[in-house]
């Protein structure tokens, strides 16, 4: 057994975790990073909407640069439209 992140793991599943972290289907965008996305985005408990967020924010000088900003933004924007419904406004 093994600790990660603060959670307990067993050495196959640790050793799992890190081959699929060491590779990338399609690019290389998110190899170089100290951490990625996916990663952080499971650790943290993050929802769909704010992971895309954090991924899309983290690549943008890597892969599409201006278009992952937009979809960033638009995922913000889906994020204040359904958990703020009543407070929706032009952004």
């Amino acid at each position: 057994m093994g600790r990660l992140g603060g959670v307990v793991f067993s050495q196959d599943l640790k050793d799992t975790m890190s081959t699929a972290l060491d590779k990338q289907v399609a690019g290389s965008h998110y190899k170089g990073m100290a951490i990625q996305p996916a990663e952080f985005c499971q650790r943290n408990r993050l929802p769909y909407l704010e992971s895309c967020v954090v991924r899309y924010i983290s690549r943008h000088g890597q892969k599409n640069g201006r278009q992952d900003i937009e979809k960033a933004i638009h995922c913000l924007e889906l994020l204040l439209a359904i958990e703020y419904p009543s407070a929706n406004r032009s952004v």
